[in-house]
């Protein structure tokens, strides 16, 4: 029995009966309501993730590609009033909007040019106006209700046309000079095609004066252990380089009982970091280092070069079967 676990595909699928209604959200750095759904919306993990399905119910996290204004034409402010920023003033979305400390909030660092790829998962690409970047200000207090002003007056990076590949866009910018510590990036995409406009707050973690560049570029699959595997099962992480072909493969052959899919998702992930030439599995450290937290879910995976992809498939050993006498 052979299961595949390719972050891209599973994505997909789940979207599959509600993208048609749903437009996108930022995937790197992970927006605030596409975390939250990746948590699982009937059972998030996270105190944040759970105190905005009690405030808003599950159904925001569902359509967590929908955080929109039908009509905002670029009169973002004028629609969206302080405290409200990230729900673009939806009551459906009102919980994304609970000031608090503990977000979940992913450490970014730039690379050695000084700049940063933010990916934009677009599940229903439109024609572009602009993608818009703000950041807020030092001295940010994520326990207050986040304002207008609270953003710094001019966003840090603005780009019109981005191409679109797999779903999803790049954009290019560069780092929001003298930031340190928890901070929200706030995304608006403005159509050009239409006047509906999207949003997104995202929850960051700039590190201190002392975080370092780094080599590695987070890819926009992250990877999940669903299950608890018996003995006998094994674990491939399959690399592919930019032409699709097989670049690595890391097999984990597990021989308990039964191991707890975190279990088996750190060990494999430590595998795949002690010997791959393309790639890192885990979490950003502030000196450039990538290692793997114990979690079925949350960890991401790390490319120094474009193009590089991964796979992770399961094999089951097949059921002993009933013996009758």
């Amino acid at each position: 029995m052979k299961k595949h676990l390719s972050g891209s595909l599973a994505v997909l699928s789940l979207l599959s009966a509600g993208s048609s209604f749903a437009h996108g959200s930022l995937e790197v750095p992970v927006s605030r309501v596409y975390n939250c759904y990746k948590e699982g919306p009937e059972n998030p993990k996270t105190a944040a993730c759970k105190a905005a399905v009690a405030a808003g119910g599950t159904q925001a996290l569902y359509d967590w590609n929908g955080v929109r204004r039908g009509e905002a034409n670029g009169q973002h402010q004028q629609q969206i009033p302080d405290g409200k920023l990230c729900s673009a003033n939806n009551e459906l979305f009102k919980g994304l909007d609970l000031p608090r400390t503990d977000w979940a909030a992913r450490l970014i660092a730039p690379n050695a040019n000084g700049r940063f790829d933010f990916i934009y998962y677009a599940t229903a690409p439109h024609a572009s106006r602009y993608h818009r970047f703000y950041v807020t200000k030092s001295g940010y207090n994520p326990a207050l209700p986040l304002k207008w002003s609270d953003l710094e007056s001019t966003p840090f990076c603005e780009v019109a046309s981005v191409p679109l590949q797999n779903n999803r866009y790049t954009v290019n910018c560069p780092w929001p000079a003298g930031k340190q510590g928890r901070h929200v990036i706030y995304h608006i995409w403005q159509r050009s095609d239409s006047p509906e406009a999207f949003y997104a707050c995202t929850d960051v973690d700039f590190g201190s004066a002392a975080l370092q560049a780094t080599e590695w570029k987070e890819l926009e699959q992250q990877v999940q252990a669903h299950e608890a595997l018996p003995a006998g099962s094994r674990v491939t992480f399959r690399v592919f380089d930019r032409d699709g072909r097989d670049a690595e493969l890391h097999d984990l052959l597990l021989t308990e009982e039964l191991t707890p899919a975190e279990s088996w998702l750190v060990r494999l992930a430590r595998q795949v970091n002690a010997s791959s030439r393309y790639v890192r599995v885990g979490t950003l450290g502030a000196k450039g280092e990538i290692a793997p937290m114990e979690s079925a879910q949350g960890n991401s995976v790390y490319v120094r070069e474009d193009g590089y992809r991964f796979q992770i498939d399961v094999e089951k050993p097949a059921p002993t079967p009933d013996c009758k006498h």
